[in-house]
């Protein structure tokens, strides 16, 4: 049972937040067809959807959806994609996880689609802690948080409710 003393986010606003960077996104993009929009498996993967069906909501562009599965213990270790990298390539690509942490995901996701060239490369994280140890900022972003190293984000995706919180 979540700490509701604990609660960073709660249901309503973090739909709030999914529709500020679905429009931050359309925004940025409004001159392209189509975006893809990339979520690390498996709470990026959820937020994407989210943030996908918003943006298709409010804007007449293409969204094409993409798992992207990394292993966070080995992040070095080949990462994989629920799309082949020809669909992806010279178009707008947004890369989303949950919460941005120390980088570590993040930087591997984007070394990855580096690999491919790409019209436009862009992040979004529901939550931002400021415990970078690599040099990625995400460019979309719900909410900034300081908090300290022991403390712990987490995010719960549920089938009628999304809540984020410290632990």
């Amino acid at each position: 049972m979540t700490d509701v003393n604990n609660i960073i986010l709660n249901n309503t606003q973090v739909e709030q937040k999914i529709r500020r960077i679905a429009f931050q996104i359309y925004e940025s993009n409004s001159n392209e067809t189509e975006i893809i929009i990339a979520g690390i498996a498996d709470n990026g993967y959820f937020l994407a959807e989210k943030i996908s069906t918003v943006l298709s909501e409010v804007s007449p562009i293409k969204i094409t959806l993409c798992k992207v599965s990394i292993d966070k213990r080995n992040p070095i270790s080949p990462i994989t994609t629920s799309i082949n990298n020809k669909e992806y390539q010279n178009k707008a690509l947004v890369l989303v996880d949950d919460v941005l942490n120390s980088g570590t995901t993040l930087i591997y996701g984007v070394k990855h689609f580096l690999e491919v060239p790409l019209k436009r490369f862009k992040t979004a994280v529901l939550v931002n802690r400021n415990h970078k140890k690599y040099p990625v900022k995400a460019d979309f972003k719900g909410i900034s948080l300081s908090t300290s190293i022991k403390e712990h984000v987490v995010v719960e995706f549920k089938t009628n409710e999304t809540i984020a919180y410290l632990t």
